[in-house]
């Protein structure tokens, strides 16, 4: 068994009207999207971060900045770079989200079904939280998004 933490966060972008804001590969109906080259999707970017901390191979980087640069800018490509290395099967998923926006508990059982289809796992093994933390970090003061991850293989 083991274990690995991933993690990421983007800044809120009020610039690109046309992008959207997607958490999980479920999209938000914001005014805004989070700053990225990519989709920005900070919590695909953060399960992609923990497969890396497995396989140790690091995917968000060079290997995304390349598929960027040929036009993929969907996180689930990414992630499921990352899923090609991983040859220990994924047990739990465990994701934590700290934001003043968008409200993430409405939406927490379309995000969880999202990632346990890309993850070819069950629901029940994708928990997911989400905290504003008392508005203590830039995050919870409406600034962007961070996500952490626990992943735990077997």
């Amino acid at each position: 068994m083991k274990v690995s933490i991933g993690q990421d966060s983007h800044r809120i972008d009020n610039s690109h009207k046309e992008k959207k804001l997607l958490l999980g590969g479920i999209e938000f109906q914001e005014d805004y999207c989070l700053s990225a080259n990519s989709d920005g999707d900070v919590v695909l970017h953060a399960i992609t971060n923990a497969i890396s901390g497995i396989t140790c191979k690091n995917i968000l980087g060079k290997v995304a900045d390349d598929m960027c640069k040929n036009g993929i800018t969907n996180s689930e490509e990414y992630l499921k770079e990352a899923l090609k290395d991983l040859e220990e099967k994924i047990v739990h998923v465990s994701i934590a989200i700290e934001c003043k926006a968008p409200k993430i508990s409405p939406r927490i059982e379309e995000m969880r079904s999202n990632i346990a289809r890309i993850l070819k796992i069950k629901e029940n093994c994708v928990g997911i939280t989400a905290t504003t933390g008392e508005g203590l970090t830039e995050f919870g003061k409406g600034n962007g998004v961070s996500v952490f991850v626990c992943l735990t293989v077997d």
